[in-house]
């Protein structure tokens, strides 16, 4: 059977996102965009509300709620800015939920439960000045010192990185073995050898903290290794599953703000003495938005539904991040277009979603890698069978 409608608890964390967005986030965010500045008390108060360990069992510090949901508050919190969805994305998706698959019971009791509580924030480091796409080609070396490791190397792009107390990072342990030398580790702040920076001019998602990070022979205990040696590469790729999940269901929050001001602004607006919303062209790209997001949202739901069962999802997840963040740039044009001059003007939000809508389809795998991504999918060049990973599904709060 087919069921389209949300649970009671699904609306209620749709709900209570939307009330804290438009509380919290939506007076402050001109501003802080703006001045290209973050504030780490907002994603605190993320924390505060739950919001952070989401899909993290109870028994974890989190809510345990499902995938569903997790995707709804992705989809709210970028309704108001991409900043806030991709604290969930990196904190919750790309950190935590890792650990929760790969951590020891001891790792998770030390790093998880905090961070699913809210009381730490932590983030992911796989990026590299000269690596991005190529993720099995890390510069980053971990040599094996006793009972530590020495990372040596530097992450790029990495959202957190001077705000974060925990770092879900990737190295290698031997550069002749390609991906089967990446190893993953949990670095702390405070380990020797480690620094963070800002970077700074960016495009888009200005409200956010991003940077670089930096390892001069930063110690890493032995048993902040996750995994065994060599098996980073299928945790990165499970960890980016994650991912993808939350950019591709924070995208379509994103299109749904553009037609949400497109449509307020085709009934304010007056042409040729009618508002412009009667304009046939109008229609067409209102129309145009709403298709695509509906369609999206469905896409993230299926590829929810599938996580919820623990069934692999990388094909599912991969044409939802593909397609919806596609739509969201397509989207943000068009609703600059309807806006007119006005569009053009941080006077209304729509700049903004145009330029945070163009970073989601770079990170967490370009529109051009999941183009081929879908392909080798078609063709039978890819199968999931090859790469070997535990499977996660939600535990019902379990």
């Amino acid at each position: 059977m087919i069921d389209f409608s949300l649970t009671d608890e699904q609306r209620e964390v749709q709900r209570t996102a939307r009330a804290f967005a438009e509380r919290e986030i939506l007076p402050r965010i001109h501003e802080l965009d703006a001045k290209a500045e973050y504030d780490r008390s907002l994603y605190e108060k993320m924390g505060a509300e739950g919001f952070l360990g989401l899909p993290i069992p109870e028994r974890y510090g989190g809510a345990g709620m499902d995938y569903i949901a997790f995707a709804l508050l992705c989809e709210e919190m970028e309704r108001a800015d991409t900043a806030f969805r991709v604290i969930l994305s990196v904190h919750t998706g790309l950190n935590s939920l890792t650990l929760l698959q790969w951590g020891t019971e001891e790792q998770k009791q030390k790093y998880l439960v905090p961070q699913a509580r809210g009381e730490k924030l932590a983030t992911f480091g796989l990026t590299e000045p000269g690596v991005g796409s190529d993720a099995a080609n890390l510069a980053t070396t971990a040599r094996r010192d006793g009972d530590r490791y020495l990372l040596n190397g530097s992450k790029i792009w990495i959202s957190l990185a001077d705000t974060a107390d925990h770092f879900l990072v990737f190295a290698t342990v031997d550069r002749g073995r390609g991906h089967r030398g990446i190893t993953a580790f949990v670095v702390e702040r405070g380990f020797p050898g480690f620094s963070s920076d800002s970077l700074h001019g960016k495009l888009g998602v200005r409200a956010g903290n991003t940077g670089i990070l930096y390892f001069a022979d930063c110690e890493v205990p032995v048993a902040n290794r996750v995994g065994e040696e060599g098996e980073g590469f299928a945790i990165a790729m499970s960890a980016i599953d994650q991912g993808r999940y939350t950019v591709a269901a924070g995208s379509v929050g994103l299109a749904q703000a553009c037609l949400d001001a497109s449509v307020k602004y085709a009934h304010e607006r007056r042409a040729f003495g009618q508002e412009i919303g009667e304009h046939q062209l109008v229609k067409q790209m209102l129309a145009r938005m709403y298709q695509g997001t509906e369609a999206g949202r469905l896409l993230v739901f299926k590829a929810g539904w599938k996580k919820n069962l623990g069934e692999r999802n990388t094909r599912e997840t991969s044409l939802a991040k593909w397609f919806c963040t596609d739509h969201a740039v397509q989207s943000a044009m068009d609703a600059i277009q309807v806006h007119g001059a006005y569009g053009y003007s941080n006077e209304y939000p729509v700049e903004r979603y145009l330029r945070n809508s163009k970073g989601s389809v770079i990170y967490e795998g370009t529109s051009q890698i999941h183009t081929l991504i879908q392909a080798d999918y078609l063709l039978g060049y890819r199968r999931d069978r090859d790469l070997r990973m535990p499977q996660l599904p939600y535990e019902g709060g379990s």
